[in-house]
């Protein structure tokens, strides 16, 4: 039987987390990436941090046999739930428990018992939330000549993945604002004169470009002909972004062929590079 020809596998995954469950949802998605043709069906039970609260997960998880993986620091807690899935015969594994053991050894320091200790609200939480509400404010140019105080501004023509980067960048805690390119109209001027700030570039094929805008009008059910989907001028809004990256000595992403995680993976290498220095990233 060819790949081709094979059914998905599905199966159970139950992910239970004394904190938010954010850390092992993005651990479990990405080992299930790894594997062709599986599609797993989670089931997160988060800020269990009682027998009454995981008792109930064990009875769901009878329910539905699968693979159990935790991040439970509570060493009772964690007991009941190891010896619950040995009794259903289920593999039940602490997802951070070799990179803690091996940092530990390393460091010769003991881990903290602390239930999410890591989202205490330290100063890391507060820039989180202060770059988050500065991306929301200068997202689209809006917030005006107010760019003095971002870590980078994205600037690119319509449709350029411009504010989810901004927004993801944001929850890393850089201060991201993005600026439009359209036609007929001028950026502001403070882009040009902006000296803390790392103006980048984002550009798309423009095959891709007037795929996604043609997708976007038919969400909004619109099917009006405009320049906005003109292919001789999606080419040119492309061709006049370059030449403006280009005179400016901008760095230039790509995203034809990226995804947003990957493009503010490429605008924190700029960052961390320092700024001035021109790259286009394929």
């Amino acid at each position: 039987m060819t790949n081709q020809n094979r059914l998905a596998t599905y199966f159970h995954v139950h992910l239970v987390s004394d904190s938010t469950g954010e850390t092992l949802n993005a651990m479990a998605r990405a080992v299930c990436a790894r594997f062709d043709e599986v599609l797993p069906i989670e089931h997160i039970y988060a800020l269990v941090r009682s027998q009454r609260q995981l008792d109930r997960a064990l009875r769901d998880i009878e329910e539905s046999p699968g693979i159990v993986i935790h991040t439970i620091v509570d060493s009772t807690l964690r007991s009941a739930l190891e010896e619950g899935c040995r009794r259903m015969d289920m593999p039940c594994m602490a997802a951070l428990d070799p990179l803690v053991s091996a940092v530990s050894r390393y460091l010769g320091a003991s881990t903290t018992t602390r239930v999410g200790a890591h989202l205490r609200l330290d100063n890391d939480y507060f820039n989180r939330m202060d770059a988050l509400n500065y991306a929301i404010g200068h997202d689209d140019g809006q917030g005006g000549q107010d760019l003095d105080r971002a870590d980078v501004v994205l600037v690119g023509v319509s449709r350029t993945s411009k504010t989810p980067t901004s927004i993801y960048l944001a929850h890393r805690g850089v201060r991201a604002a993005n600026v439009p390119l359209v036609r007929g109209s001028e950026p502001p001027e403070k882009l040009f004169t902006l000296r803390n700030a790392l103006v980048v570039g984002l550009t798309v094929s423009p095959d891709r470009l007037l795929s996604i805008r043609r997708n976007r009008l038919l969400s909004l059910n619109e099917d009006r002909e405009s320049t906005y989907i003109d292919t001789d001028a999606v080419r040119e809004e492309i061709i006049q972004a370059r030449r403006l990256f280009e005179r400016h000595g901008w760095p230039v992403i790509d995203v034809t062929r990226r995804s947003v995680e990957e493009t503010a993976a490429a605008v924190m290498n700029l960052l961390s590079q320092g700024h001035g220095q021109v790259e286009v990233l394929g």
